[in-house]
């Protein structure tokens, strides 16, 4: 990873173009390459060259530390200004951040690239080491809130992670992007100074990692991708906490379930997280069975089939930790613990001398309820849940919590 300070906006804007119009590789990219030589600065090159020369900076200002880890908001054409194809996670923190002068009015930006690639190949790996960069981050006195940059296809799975793992009540805002850079009317410069705006803003502590897109302030718990353009993130019937207006953030709204400086999920000798797999319930369904066993299961589902059922009743006898949860993500009923009750009571024999003596069978283990979660989600939860625990009960309490 690497820190820098940010670069000056009309060289990084005219490079970008530049490098969009000769690499061929329509492939996701790793590592950025070098800048090419800067060509004569085009329209919006220009364009941002007349606005940095407009903007003064803000000396006072909060630092916001900017962490990029690729996708849609750091794309480029190969034919700059169309509705062509792009690669997802080819510009720098420093030419994103360049391109948007006007941040030095709200923030006193600081860049660190961490990764630099489509989200589709961002790995839970990755959130664990992502967590605890932000985490050591956010101890600095001297920050006000970190943004992270992201594609839109994994945003809200890595923007709840954060949320469940990142233990300071500091803003964290993830933002992304449905337009590449050098496409037209690009929405990813108006995304990041909201999204800077949000995190130097006060009024931002205390609301958990946030995911702001199109001015929306979204709770990471909530949101979701819905569709893929501009405005297609959103968070069902709950979860939106404010906006981004002409004079700054408005919260109206603040999540109650635990977060931040309240999570319990320390991550400091966590590298990798379980195995859990996520399954789908449907009609004629039989349940899914593996050769090696996850530590867990999520089943997206509004209802088991019996052979659904037994499956994974199956399942959770042998130990794995099974969680329902709605094909919405909006139910909330449930979360008292699910599975087959109080083991039944003991025949006395003797007493009974009709009765023949059977064993007693032990209790299956509950399945557990996820409220108001989708499966996704639920997912990452019990991921994050099993490096605690693997006793159901103690999920459920989890899940009734977070």
């Amino acid at each position: 990873m690497r820190m820098n300070r940010v670069v000056r906006p009309a060289v990084a804007l005219v490079a970008l173009v530049a490098g969009a119009c000769v690499r061929p590789s329509a492939a996701p990219v790793v590592t950025p390459s070098p800048a090419a030589p800067a060509p004569v600065a085009s329209a919006p090159a220009a364009g941002v060259v007349a606005r940095a020369a407009a903007v003064v900076p803000n000396p006072n200002a909060p630092k916001v530390l900017v962490i990029a880890t690729g996708g849609t908001i750091a794309g480029v054409q190969d034919a700059p200004g169309t509705l062509g194809g792009y690669r997802a996670g080819t510009l720098t923190a420093e030419q994103i951040t360049a391109s948007v002068p006007e941040l030095a009015r709200y923030a006193r930006i600081e860049t660190e690239q961490f990764s630099n690639v489509a989200s589709t190949l961002v790995t839970p790996e990755m959130w664990v080491k992502l967590a605890k960069r932000i985490n050591v981050a956010l101890q600095r006195g001297d920050l006000a809130g970190v943004v992270v940059t992201h594609g839109t296809d994994r945003l809200e799975e890595t923007a709840f992670f954060l949320y469940l793992t990142v233990r300071s009540n500091k803003p964290v805002v993830v933002v992304g992007a449905q337009r590449p850079a050098t496409g037209i009317s690009p929405d990813g410069p108006i995304n990041l100074l909201s999204a800077v705006r949000t995190a130097a803003s006060p009024r931002a502590v205390q609301k958990g990692v946030m995911v702001v897109m199109d001015d929306r302030i979204l709770s990471a718990r909530e949101s979701r991708k819905l569709y893929q353009r501009t405005g297609g993130f959103d968070t069902g019937d709950m979860g939106m906490l404010g906006v981004v207006a002409s004079q700054g953030p408005e919260f109206f709204f603040a999540p109650v379930r635990r977060f931040g400086e309240r999570s319990e999920f320390d991550l400091d000798r966590v590298d990798t997280l379980p195995k859990v797999e996520l399954t789908m319930s449907y009609p004629g369904g039989t349940g899914q069975t593996f050769t090696t066993n996850p530590k867990g299961v999520v089943v997206a589902t509004t209802g088991m089939t019996a052979a659904e059922n037994a499956t994974y009743r199956a399942l959770r006898q042998t130990g794995v930790v099974v969680v329902t949860s709605f094909t919405s993500g909006e139910n909330v009923n449930g979360g008292g613990g699910g599975g087959d009750g109080p083991p039944p009571a003991r025949v006395d024999t003797a007493a009974r001398r009709d009765s023949v003596a059977r064993p007693v069978v032990a209790p299956v283990p509950p399945g557990v309820v996820a409220l108001h979660l989708t499966a996704t989600k639920a997912r990452i939860l019990l991921m994050v849940a099993l490096t605690k625990t693997n006793d159901p009960r103690e999920i459920q309490r989890i899940f009734n919590e977070y």
